[in-house]
């Protein structure tokens, strides 16, 4: 009986939800879950109403007999002085101790479950152990490399802080006490957001100007002054021929070299060719940022800051040049952002500048709402309180991991708070921080890798993901609904689950309609995802809505309105290297024709100022040779054959090349004297094709990719290592994500050049793991065209490349490891 007892008590705790559970231990058996509901139908009671409903009978009240309070209204009484921090943490301590309680009662009665039964079920659960469909194209059923996920992660979106956090809503007002303070109005939802006192300059004289009228006097002057950058971007209105001139007219490329950055391609569609510089010396204030930004900007950017250089300028050289750039609201590309050396600095300059981007048009709108509503000003003109988009989204980054979405969050939070004794207000940051954020004891302690791979492959690597960020001054607000939100945070897998495809029922991409500040940050990584994801979500942006999302349109931009947002926004794109896929997005989706205008930015070199030179340049690109070869990386000695195929176009080459392999290069390895050949292929539709053919020639072969199951890695490895198959195909993601180390190679055959440059050493220096005197009899093969001119720059140099391109000779020779 106590077995059966204890076991159907378990049963019941198991199907409670959390607040369930915790209800029950504060009330035990007045708990609604326990009630006794009694079978017998109630009489119905036919009360008479006063003639106004609205007011009580104080008589009846008292003559009333005391009604019996439940334990659910006891619950609901208790719960209202609960605060919500509070309740989140006391649920998950009461659950835990719950459970704890009924496992001890079920080990105390027994349990006729085994230990391997548990095991086994945990096992089946787990979703790692789920086995995926079979690809359409051909993919093998096995583990999932990151991009490839069809399961939609669990969406959660903070619906109490919506008021809070509302633009519509909330004003500027006059309020006694700190500046950065936010105040929610007992009366209403709207949010006090205090001023001190202010002066109103005028013609060199101060004129002192105090309370709510200092405030918005100052907020004039503001937005009166033609120096921000931020306002010079917003309020300017292009005109249909301006529009008209970026399909017709051709683009002017302009190059120059800066100090850190080095050589610059400078685009736009209209010949503007005058060189410049970049400023020496960079102050705080001429940058316009916003508070609290000039004071927490320091500290927060204080680890890469040292010595001399952390009292004269806070920035590094490298961001001093990026955010003059951003600052100015050109689109950027700059492809020499790398996770293990610059990759962290980069991040925190462009963090400073969505937020400074973010605060300035949320306090434009603010101010608005206190304008509109103020007695004092009259109702004016409507076109003067057109400050927003047709929807509230204005910042995208994309990052490739839960790990880098947690950096920007937490760069965030220090922008906001810096060294301020008060802490800022971050809704759902317990929650965030355990969805996000990674256990250091799941990884494996002998895993070793090199250290581009521990750099990228830090923390949580989970690439399916979206958040909103909600930000009001000195709060934020984590898993805001994506249509209160101010900045959005997702993966390109996550922003494609959610945007669609033709012809699926549930889609949604309004969200993107007015997107001003686009970040993509790591494109290369999305190389070895699935770049389809990026091109489907650049298709999506900016598009009109499908639903006015109870947007007030006489708020609205005109360029809104008129469809003309990708010509507002700012694109920067960041990446570890120079590739044809990434270019080619730059090139066709940026179309950013907005900045600082001629006459603006008419500084000296060193006041933080860019000069009137740049004023018509709308792209800005680092195209940088690559310094060294990887090639010069190779440590084995070994003859590298680069053979060269014709082909008369781009769309050829793929036909192309699988024709000279199987005609020209396969049927030199087809001996059994040329066996352990491993045929490396960065393109997956490549493998696949070659697999095929392959199996259809019978080949004696076996193959890797990534997704190859475990058990099918190790006995394809195996069989390589013995010499039981004489090829292996060996796709490049898979050697992105796992970087095994192939023992038994002793002829390579790279069938395209490696989209990362130091892959090429990487795999040439696995012949070194076998070494039993062979070295005489191995052989290296590598298969390129005109069109892979950036890919084998980066592996022979620059020089060569250029001489092989040009040169009459169809193969040239190297060789490596000579003493």
């Amino acid at each position: 009986m106590g077995k059966r007892g204890s076991r159907s008590q378990s049963q019941l705790l198991n199907t409670l939800t959390k607040k369930q559970k915790k209800h029950l231990r504060d009330f035990g058996e007045e708990h609604p879950f326990y009630d006794r509901v009694s079978r017998k139908e109630a009489k119905p009671q036919i009360c008479q109403l006063s003639e106004s409903s609205d007011s009580s009978d104080s008589e009846s009240e008292s003559e009333s007999e005391p009604e019996q309070v439940s334990g659910y209204h006891k619950l609901l009484a208790t719960l209202k002085n609960v605060s919500e921090e509070e309740e989140e943490d006391e649920e998950e301590e009461e659950e835990d101790s719950i459970v704890d309680d009924a496992e001890m009662n079920d080990e105390g009665g027994g349990s006729d479950v085994s230990v391997e039964e548990e095991m086994a079920a945990e096992a089946t659960e787990s979703p790692e152990n789920v086995p995926l469909s079979a690809d359409p194209e051909g993919k093998e059923d096995g583990e999932r490399p990151p991009g490839t996920s069809q399961a939609s992660p669990e969406e959660f979106t903070d619906a109490k802080h919506e008021s809070l956090f509302s633009l519509e809503t909330n004003f500027l007002e006059e309020e006694s006490g700190d500046n950065s303070s936010l105040k929610a109005s007992q009366g209403h939802s709207a949010v006090l957001l205090t001023t001190p006192v202010t002066k109103w300059q005028s013609c060199g004289q101060d004129v002192p100007m105090s309370g709510f009228d200092g405030f918005l006097l100052s907020q004039v002057q503001f937005l009166s002054q033609c120096l921000d950058p931020f306002l010079q971007h917003v309020n300017k209105e292009l005109k249909e021929k301006e529009i008209q001139a970026v399909a017709t007219n051709p683009k002017t490329t302009h190059e120059l070299k800066w100090p850190i950055l080095g050589q610059l391609v400078f685009s736009s569609k209209f010949q503007k060719l005058e060189t410049f510089k970049p400023p020496k010396d960079i102050d705080l204030k001429s940058l316009h940022l916003q508070k609290p930004l000039e004071s927490t900007w320091t500290k927060t950017n204080s680890p890469f800051l040292s010595g001399p250089q952390k009292s004269s300028s806070p920035f590094t050289p490298l961001q001093k040049e990026l955010f003059l750039i951003m600052n100015s609201y050109r689109d950027l590309f700059y492809p020499e952002s790398t996770a293990l050396k610059n990759g962290e600095e980069i991040r925190h300059v462009y963090c400073l500048h969505v937020i400074n981007h973010v605060l300035k048009a949320n306090a434009q709108v603010l101010g608005n709402n206190s304008r509109h509503r103020s007695q004092k000003f009259g109702v004016g003109d409507d076109d003067d309180f057109r400050d927003q988009g047709l929807t509230r989204p204005k910042v995208l980054i994309v990052v490739p991991f839960r790990e880098a979405a947690l950096r920007v969050v937490q760069l965030f939070i220090s922008l906001l708070e810096g060294d301020s004794k008060k802490k800022i207000i971050v809704s759902n940051k317990k929650r965030f921080q355990g969805e996000y954020g990674s256990d250091p004891e799941e990884r494996p302690p002998n895993l070793k890798r090199p250290e581009d791979y521990e750099a990228v492959f830090v923390g949580n690597i989970d690439d399916h993901f979206r958040i909103g960020v909600a930000i009001l001054q000195r709060s934020i607000r984590l898993y805001a609904p994506f249509y209160s939100s101010d900045i959005l945070i997702a993966s390109p897998l996550g922003l494609r689950t959610i945007i669609g495809g033709e012809g699926e029922k549930k889609r949604d991409f309004d969200f993107l309609s007015s997107i001003e500040l686009l970040i993509i940050d790591q494109a290369d990584i999305y190389l070895m995802q699935n770049w389809e994801h990026v091109l489907h979500l650049m298709n999506h942006m900016n598009l009109l809505p499908m639903d006015s999302h109870g947007v007030d349109f006489s708020r609205v931009r005109m360029w809104s309105l008129n469809n003309w947002s990708k010509y507002y926004r700012q694109t920067l794109l960041f990446g570890a290297l120079q590739d044809a896929q990434i270019n080619s997005v730059f090139n066709k989706y940026c179309v950013n024709m907005q900045g600082q205008k001629e006459g603006i930015a008419s500084g000296q070199e060193g006041d933080g100022c860019l000069p009137n030179a740049l004023v018509d340049y709308w792209q800005v690109a680092v195209r940088n040779v690559p310094m060294t070869s990887s090639i010069s990386h190779v440590l084995v000695q070994l003859p590298h054959v680069f053979q060269r195929m014709e082909a008369e176009n781009l769309a050829s080459v793929i036909d192309a090349r699988f024709n000279f392999f199987v005609n020209k290069i396969l049927p030199q390895y087809r001996d059994a004297v040329m066996s352990h050949t491993l045929i490396y292929i960065p393109s997956y539709f490549d493998f696949v094709r070659l697999r095929n053919y392959f199996k259809k020639e019978e080949l004696n072969f076996t193959h890797i990719c990534e997704y190859t199951q475990k058990s099918g890695v190790s006995r394809a490895r195996h069989f390589f290592l013995q010499g039981e198959k004489q090829f292996l195909l060996f796709t490049e993601r898979f050697h992105f994500y796992k970087r095994y180390t192939i023992k038994g190679i002793r002829n390579l055959i790279f069938y395209e050049l490696p989209t990362y440059p130091h892959f090429y050493s990487e795999i040439c220096n696995m012949l070194r793991a076998t070494n039993r005197g062979e070295e005489a009899t191995w052989t290296c093969t590598v298969l390129y065209s005109k069109y892979d001119a950036q890919r084998l720059a980066a592996v022979v140099g620059v020089e060569r490349a250029a001489q092989m391109l040009q040169s009459k000779k169809n193969v040239h020779l190297f060789i490596t490891g000579e003493k």
